[in-house]
């Protein structure tokens, strides 16, 4: 009896640490030896340093290089001496906004009850950042929705996984948060980098503010971490691999915060308030939701790229970044020649 109320108890505690570490949701019903697996998809600005991110991840000391499309790799870590390593799966979206569509491979009914996801967006180029984070959350968003919708393991049922995302939103924020009315969490565990802060702090102090407080916002608006950093800071990215860390292996990712606009902002999800974020007067503004309003506010002061200046490239094969001189002149010799029907002699009526 005591053996069996033993095992009940190690259990409970395992589902209990489970819930507060972000471990493997459902794995903690299983074997507490048996190893997790989990799904981390990167997706953000084009050229906003998601490889470099990835790599210092790792630990894998080697130059990046443009991602074609959509790139796997993955990670291990042991929990302990002849223990199961833990595997994350690591995904990495290119092209921007162009490729979105991309995100329903990573992002399955099998991977959704385990899956996170990291959106880089690039600091130096602000007139892109509401675009990009609008667009590729909309995608991802969409995908969970509907991998949730789909068939899944009995342990994974729709109801399950549903009653997930709202104790989700419950954990982020207590019930007495006077912010909870007004966010919407998102419904997997999220995480919002800003890259390229050696370029940012340059900016002008008003300007450094806006973005700062309008990520501040979306963070906190979707329930997720926010963090700073810059490819030629250790420190910046080592903070940024802890917290990739914790989405991929659950361990702890810290609670310092840090809001100045002049230094690397780090904000763990739930850290944050509408209170704090808030100075300007948005009272005269009308919008359906606090979403559609600080996207005002942040275009009066960043108008968003025309769309010809940020025209979608849907075929990689015609992106700059991806060009091969070999074969790019022997693709163009090919586009060259003719059809062979134009090289067949037509019949006339008088033949």
């Amino acid at each position: 009896m005591r053996t069996f109320a033993h095992t009940l108890w190690d259990l409970a505690a395992a589902e209990v640490r489970a819930e507060e570490e972000g471990t493997c949701g459902d794995e903690a019903e299983k074997d507490a030896h048996a190893g997790c697996e989990r799904t981390v998809v990167f997706m953000g600005s084009k050229a906003g340093g998601k490889t470099t991110i990835l790599l210092r991840f790792l630990d894998r000391d080697e130059a990046p290089k443009p991602t074609l499309a959509l790139e796997y790799t993955f990670g291990r870590r042991a929990r302990g001496h002849n223990t199961p390593k833990d595997i994350a799966h690591l995904w990495e979206l290119g092209g921007g906004m162009s490729l979105a569509d991309l995100v329903q491979i990573p992002i399955t009914s099998p991977h959704v009850s385990d899956l996170s996801v990291v959106l880089v967006v690039d600091l130096s180029k602000p007139s892109a950042l509401w675009g990009t984070v609008e667009k590729l959350l909309h995608a991802a968003l969409s995908q969970v929705e509907k991998a949730s919708a789909l068939p899944q393991r009995p342990r994974e049922s729709g109801r399950h996984h549903q009653q997930g995302q709202q104790s989700r939103g419950l954990r982020i924020l207590p019930k007495e948060h006077p912010d909870r009315e007004l966010i919407s969490p998102f419904p997997v565990p999220l995480l919002l980098i800003g890259s390229k802060f050696d370029v940012f702090q340059d900016f002008e102090s008003e300007k450094r503010k806006v973005i700062c407080k309008t990520l501040r916002f979306l963070a906190h608006y979707y329930g997720a971490s926010l963090i700073f950093t810059s490819s030629k800071s250790e420190t910046t990215m080592s903070k940024a691999r802890s917290f990739v860390s914790h989405l991929a292996f659950g361990t702890e990712r810290g609670k310092s915060v840090s809001t100045d606009p002049s230094k690397p902002l780090v904000v763990p999800a739930g850290m944050d308030s509408l209170s704090q974020i808030v100075d300007v007067d948005i009272g005269t503004l009308h919008a359906r939701n606090p979403l559609d309003l600080w996207k005002k506010v942040f275009e009066r002061v960043f108008p968003p790229e025309s769309t010809k200046e940020h025209a979608e490239l849907k075929d990689p094969a015609r992106d700059p970044q991806y060009k091969e001189p070999l074969i790019d002149s022997m693709r163009a010799q090919k586009d060259q020649v003719p059809p062979l029907g134009f090289l067949l002699p037509v019949a006339t009526p008088s033949e």
